[in-house]
């Protein structure tokens, strides 16, 4: 599976940007996507999560709980995350990857888990 992310911008604190990434190759309707995001000096650390089978599968860091949202649209193959009340330590380049089925919950906080990865794409937010 080949992922490209896109959407990335600068915006001010309090605006909104959705983030897309295409998938292409895929051969199966059963699948896990994970965006995170890494800033710069620090590791990359899980944003969301959401599997294709699993309907009110998505998951949320703390960091973003209530204000990101993360969804699917399989008849583009696309996956999304919609980012509102943006905030300057959101700033970092968010990646999205995508696994098939998990064994533990964990699994979709574990970068190494996921089998493909797309480039990242920039999110810069100040004033």
């Amino acid at each position: 599976v080949q992922l490209q992310a896109s959407g990335g911008g600068l915006v001010r604190p309090g605006e909104s940007l959705r983030l897309s990434c295409a998938a292409s190759g895929r051969t199966s309707s059963t699948y896990s996507v994970g965006w995170f995001r890494q800033a710069p000096g620090k590791d990359r650390e899980f944003v969301a999560s959401i599997s294709s089978w699993s309907r009110g599968s998505d998951s949320y860091a703390d960091s973003v709980k209530g204000r990101f949202t993360i969804s699917t649209d399989n008849d583009k193959n696309t996956a999304y995350l919609q980012m509102n009340g943006l905030r300057i330590e959101d700033t970092a380049v968010y990646s999205c990857a995508e696994g098939g089925i998990p064994h533990t919950l964990s699994d979709y906080r574990t970068p190494s888990w996921y089998d493909s990865w797309g480039r990242g794409t920039l999110v810069t937010v100040s004033s």
